[in-house]
């Protein structure tokens, strides 16, 4: 069977490391969370982000917006935060409801207090090496990968989806000097998938199809890494990676979870960072 690439267990350590370090550093960041809407999905993942903060000593504020609020209302409560001295940093929980566009607001964060690292200064700057916020999933599955030494450089690995939450900055993050993975991006006019997984020492799933990957379509000992979800008809947890991979991968992650609880730890790693950066400023 396959090592199970366990990233809530990485992800505890990286919480007891953020403790001590907001505990060492005397102060208490600052974050907020917007949620628009009553999506049950986006309920408890914000939820879960305000246990992380309780847990970590970072003081975390709740912004609730109806399901019916404008786009110039979520662009408001964008505004008074960016303006908010006392706020480390921010985000507006994805996805929103229709008729909004997400693009437009995460543009409308100002970049120095984008703890999800989605503005295109951000993105920008990932893409030419020049510092910024990093993306917290991309780097939520480079710090799994890195946690179990799965070896990158230099090895082929192949991401499904190119969004861009995940696919696309993720392939600039596992290609950049010092990771140096040779990457291949697929997605949905991808004729023949497989013809690319079989040939991969890592598969990287980020569709949101459920079961997208199968034991057939991988070679033995591969590194399978599920980031992708839905929900059925009952409201379970569906992957993109299929049940028999386990059977003949190298390392796979769980059906459920993994990498949700690193792409947490990260987001409360680039608000802490902010908020050190900035008090040290302050001194200074």
């Amino acid at each position: 069977m396959a090592l199970l690439l366990d990233g809530d267990a990485l992800a505890a350590k990286l919480r007891q490391q953020m403790t001590e370090r907001v505990a060492a550093s005397g102060i208490r960041p600052v974050m907020a969370t917007v949620l628009v809407g009553d999506n049950p999905a986006s309920e408890s993942y914000v939820a879960r982000k305000h246990k992380d903060c309780r847990e970590i000593g970072i003081e975390a504020l709740r912004i609730r917006l109806p399901a019916g609020a404008s786009p110039e209302q979520v662009l408001a409560e964008v505004a008074r935060l960016n303006d908010d001295p006392s706020v480390d940093g921010f985000f507006v929980q994805f996805p929103l409801p229709e008729g909004h566009d997400e693009q437009a607001i995460a543009a409308a964060i100002r970049p120095d207090k984008d703890i999800d690292g989605l503005h295109p200064e951000n993105l920008g700057r990932l893409i030419t090496g020049k510092g910024g916020i990093p993306p917290c999933t991309p780097m939520a599955v480079l710090s799994l990968l890195r946690g179990y030494n799965v070896p990158l450089a230099g090895k082929h690995v192949v991401i499904i989806g190119r969004g861009l939450l995940v696919g696309r900055p993720l392939a600039m993050v596992l290609s950049a000097p010092g990771v140096d993975a040779s990457v291949t991006l697929l997605h949905s006019q991808t004729p023949d998938i497989a013809a690319f997984t079989r040939n991969a020492d890592v598969v990287i799933a980020a569709a949101g199809h459920p079961e997208l990957i199968r034991a057939d379509m991988i070679r033995a000992g591969a590194t399978v890494v599920g980031v992708g979800i839905t929900y059925g008809d009952d409201g379970a947890m569906v992957s993109d990676i299929a049940a028999d991979v386990s059977a003949i991968a190298g390392a796979v992650t769980p059906a459920h979870g993994s990498v949700g609880s690193l792409t947490r730890a990260m987001l409360l790693q680039n608000l802490i960072n902010l908020a050190l950066e900035k008090h040290s400023h302050a001194r200074n």
